[in-house]
């Protein structure tokens, strides 16, 4: 039974979820903080002096690594985003008197960690981005019936794609979207089903094949006004189909095996996320040539960075019940320290 509502000071300590939590987002949250990272990882180590690839450069290897990844994963990471904060609002309106200004604090701390991040690590921080929509958009639209902001995700949506700029301009749609995922009850069913998931993904399979030719057309031409709106098409299609492909696989004798390799990376995503920055720093600063990387060193210092990462975040998760700046994340936007450490059995 859910904790009554604190009357007074519109502040309760956080006490056990009441609901199940749902496997099935950690592992999705930890297979797009993978591709995230492999995509961010020259970006990160080049830092100021990183320059994008034109359209028109040669499919070499950073030129597959590009197409296969490039805008792929943050719609993911963007759509968990908006539907952590709708199963996080659901949740607190059962335990304080006013869950948006509980929300907004929790907005705010993560403002403050992404202009950290990006003042002093990187200037491509996401975090900031997520923490201005989610005020500026997220929140407000907690005032809106469901179908209003389902409306508005599919019109921001559409609205980027004929922009053509992607990125950036997807989050405030994949937010909305996210949400109202959680308000018609799409998110709670999300793991019963099987068919809907793969009748989805041949959806998203059969038109994201025509978006990667047209994507890979209008890259052979520097000047195509195209390209932007070909990617962020093939980048939304994709991942719709990896979501769908994941969900299938959940439903399969691979679950443990997904669950033991992405979930410790998706509990702990804002740790991962940060630590993955200072780790790549070090590596472009012990090495001095990250100029010179080519794609398959790229590709091996991704995937030494998230070994080292989940084997902490496994370990970790052993003996308390959250990354350490999820915990303090937490901490701060309830206003109260939770518990950290698991109890002894």
């Amino acid at each position: 039974m859910p904790a009554s509502r604190t009357t007074q000071t519109g502040a309760a300590p956080p006490p056990a979820a009441t609901r199940p939590r749902i496997a099935a987002l950690d592992v999705l949250r930890g297979f797009a903080l993978c591709g995230i990272l492999l995509v961010n990882v020259g970006p990160i180590a080049y830092s100021g002096g990183f320059e994008p690839r034109s359209p028109g450069a040669p499919l070499d290897g950073f030129g597959w690594l590009s197409l296969l990844l490039d805008q792929r994963f943050f719609p993911i990471f963007s759509l968990l985003f908006g539907i952590g904060f709708a199963l996080l609002l659901d949740s607190a309106a059962h335990r304080v008197a006013r869950p948006r200004l509980l929300l907004l604090r929790r907005l705010l701390v993560l403002l403050a960690l992404g202009l950290a991040h990006m003042l002093l690590l990187w200037f491509g921080d996401i975090l900031t981005i997520y923490a201005l929509v989610g005020l500026l958009v997220l929140l407000p639209s907690t005032w809106l019936p469901r179908c209003v902001v389902a409306g508005l995700a599919a019109m921001l949506l559409a609205a980027a794609l004929v922009i053509g700029q992607g990125g950036p301009s997807l989050v405030p749609g994949l937010f909305l979207l996210g949400s109202a995922l959680v308000r018609y009850g799409v998110v709670d069913r999300i793991e019963r089903s099987t068919r809907v998931p793969a009748a989805l993904g041949l959806v998203f399979a059969a038109a994201a094949a025509p978006a990667l030719w047209w994507q890979i057309g209008s890259r052979t031409d520097p000047g195509n006004p195209h390209f932007g709106r070909s990617m962020a098409a093939a980048g939304l299609l994709l991942a719709g189909l990896y979501i769908c492909v994941l969900l299938v696989l959940l439903r399969t004798p691979l679950r443990p095996v997904l669950q033991a390799v992405f979930a410790p990376l998706g509990r702990m995503a804002l740790t991962n996320y940060l630590t993955a920055t200072l780790l790549v720093l070090a590596v472009a600063r012990i090495d001095g040539q990250a100029e010179s990387w080519s794609a398959a060193t790229v590709m091996g210092i991704a995937a030494a960075i998230l070994t080292a990462q989940w084997l902490w975040s496994t370990l970790w998760l052993r003996r308390c019940t959250q990354g350490p700046l999820e915990w303090l994340w937490r901490w701060a936007t309830w206003g109260r320290r939770p518990p950290l450490r698991r109890p002894a059995d």
